[in-house]
């Protein structure tokens, strides 16, 4: 008898373990599932068009299988290739259904560059696209290219994208934050390595401001301006895949 009882709660006790064992693979493929969801942006943009010809931006925000009809930030940025330092944004439309979407037209002719930023569920995504107006590049936009083509910053690995946000004011004394966000093939770039260089136009003195990541893809830092005046910053990145990229701002200090 007594070894029918032992017997019975070996059983017992085996079915248990079965059954947490059960229970965790469960709960660990749900929260793989969850962890593989991705914030995505389908960025549609026409190829070409006509100066002054109404241009639709649309893009399509989904996390997973989810369409994100509560954007934090769906803003549309465009400039003139070459020209990224005079870019304009634009304000979309929640169209409530996961799209958003936003209308621009250009006044001469030109490729013009653009990005989707996106912010949801504590990710940030910019697709990039690119459309040509008109006949296209210009002689003017040719020149500053090739002149560009041997300044520093501008020659990117493929795939590689930066935004830097330039805060709308800077004031002498005050702490400004410092932020940019990086991507690689439309997916945030994680685990870089990010640096901002300061420096006054008038000085050759250059301060180095280590940025940490605060999101996927978000990089940021504090700092503070000591005088008014024109600066410049150029933003280094680097990881461990052997990415080495830097880009150059110009920035205006006031009292």
């Amino acid at each position: 008898m007594r070894k029918r009882i032992w017997t019975i709660l070996a059983v017992l006790a085996l079915a248990l373990l079965a059954a947490c064992g059960s229970g965790d693979t469960e709960q660990n493929s749900d929260n793989a599932e969850e962890e593989i969801k991705e914030l995505k942006v389908d960025f549609e943009v026409p190829k070409t068009a006509e100066v002054d010809e109404t241009v639709q931006l649309k893009a399509t925000v989904t996390y997973g299988d989810e369409k994100v009809k509560d954007a934090e930030e769906m803003e549309f940025e465009y400039w003139e290739k070459g020209n990224e330092d005079n870019s304009t944004m634009i304000e979309s439309t929640n169209n409530e259904d996961g799209t958003y979407t936003a209308e621009v037209s250009f006044d001469k002719d030109g490729v013009y560059e653009m990005y989707a930023h996106t912010t949801a569920r504590d990710m940030h995504t910019m697709p990039k696209k690119s459309i040509t107006i008109g006949d296209g590049e210009s002689s003017e936009q040719e020149d500053k290219n090739d002149d560009e083509g041997h300044d520093h910053g501008n020659n990117q690995a493929e795939g590689f994208g930066m935004h830097f946000a330039k805060p709308d004011s800077i004031k002498a004394g005050e702490e400004t934050d410092l932020t940019v966000h990086l991507q690689m093939a439309d997916n945030p770039l994680e685990n870089a390595n990010v640096r901002f260089e300061i420096w006054k136009d008038s000085s050759d003195k250059h301060q180095y401001v280590d940025a940490e990541e605060t999101k996927a893809g978000e990089y940021s830092a504090g700092h503070t301006f000591d005088e008014t005046g024109s600066y410049k910053m150029t933003i280094h990145v680097k990881n461990d895949d052997g990415l080495h990229e830097h880009q150059e701002f110009n920035l205006e200090v006031t009292e």
